[in-house]
């Protein structure tokens, strides 16, 4: 055992002294490859640790929202739906919810206008997500004026900010008493906006839903797991468009890998010979490359992931973020949870890693099979 070890260093060394000769070209290469590296993982962590924050917030969802539909579009529901889902077996809670779209030209953007099942401030005063109190620049104490459905100026005291730990969910929250909520909107007592049920049995949410759908015809109703759903597409559609944008450098890489397995540089096709004559036989050889190739490949791999992780987690990643947040104005600023995810690691390495191994050893055993004098007359 001691003798195997003992020629796995002398041939880690060999390595080392190979690469060290061939220094300016292994340098670009290792930049390359690292870029790559760093490129896929940042895109790859950012997506995945988005779709976890969405998932964690969506915890707090309730299980089933039903919402009423007017000529396919979303209208405000009667005051006699909740009533007509009291005391369906399963359900344990209905509550009428209000909430509305505002669009603000002072930061061209849409403010989300929410009445909270608990925590409601009082008239005249509200509470700002994080994102809407730094666009406007305000503070608590400070004034916000907004116009309201007949184009009337009302004033609303910023009472607090919302919690900065949810940012992701209240960027552009605004939370207002009730009776603001429907004077500004115009709403008449009695109407809401959608219906939030709670279930008692998780397993019992599809049962539950095909009873509220046989009660209101005329309504769509939307479980946890379909909010969870659309998340993770839209996570996922955004993730796909920018590794798509850099299928090029994955091409240049490809091409780069392709390159390395069409064959041997002459000095390098000499050097094997030499070897060859030396004693060292077809197995030495390619371990010798193989330890090349995989402390270039692994080490390129370990410092772009290094460099991913660091970029999506400690510096937000600023490359990804106007194309994965996918909000236009009013960004949240939050702190992604780090989460090892091994499974995700070693895709990334059979992506990256194995295909310039194999591109290594492949001319290497080409040349390694052939007599001495063979490859050095080549």
């Amino acid at each position: 055992m001691n003798a195997w070890i003992e020629r796995q260093r002398g041939l880690i060394d060999f390595a080392v002294a190979n690469l060290d000769r061939r220094r300016g070209r292994n340098l670009g290469l290792f930049l390359a490859y690292v870029l790559v590296v760093f490129l896929l993982a940042s895109v790859v962590l950012y997506g995945d640790a988005l779709r976890r924050e969405a998932r964690q917030l969506l915890a707090d969802a309730p299980e089933l929202v039903v919402q009423r539909l007017t000529a396919g579009r979303h209208d405000l529901m009667p005051a006699d739906w909740a009533a007509r889902l009291e005391g369906l077996r399963g359900v344990t809670r209905v509550q009428g919810r209000l909430w509305g779209y505002h669009y603000d030209p002072a930061v061209a953007a849409n403010l989300t206008l929410l009445v909270p099942a608990e925590g409601a401030p009082e008239p005249g005063r509200a509470r700002l997500g994080a994102a809407l109190a730094r666009s406007h620049g305000l503070g608590p104490g400070d004034v916000l004026s907004l116009r309201d459905h007949v184009g009337q100026a009302r004033a609303f005291i910023v009472d607090g900010l919302l919690d900065t730990a949810s940012e992701l969910a209240n960027a552009d929250l605004l939370w207002v008493s009730e009776a603001d909520f429907r004077a500004f909107f115009g709403i008449a007592p009695g109407l809401h906006t959608d219906l939030a049920l709670s279930v008692a049995n998780p397993r019992e949410v599809r049962k539950v839903a095909e009873k509220v759908l046989e009660r209101l015809p005329g309504a769509r109703v939307i479980s946890r797991e379909e909010m969870g759903r659309t998340y993770d597409a839209a996570f996922h559609w955004r993730q796909g468009l920018l590794l798509t944008m850099l299928s090029l450098i994955l091409l240049a890489f490809a091409f780069l890998a392709w390159d390395k397995a069409s064959g041997l540089s002459a000095e390098e096709r000499r050097e094997i010979g030499i070897l060859k004559a030396l004693g060292w036989d077809t197995e030495d050889v390619l371990r010798m490359k193989l330890w090349e190739g995989a402390l270039v490949s692994v080490s390129a791999f370990l410092a772009g992931y290094l460099l991913a992780w660091l970029h999506v987690f400690h510096a937000h990643a600023p490359l990804f973020t106007a194309v994965l947040k996918g909000w236009s104005v009013l960004y949240p600023r939050f702190a992604l949870r780090p989460e090892a995810d091994f499974a995700q690691l070693a895709a990334l390495a059979l992506l990256t890693v194995l295909p310039y191994v194999a591109a290594t050893l492949v001319p290497v055993w080409r040349a390694a099979t052939l007599d001495p004098d063979e490859v050095m007359r080549e």
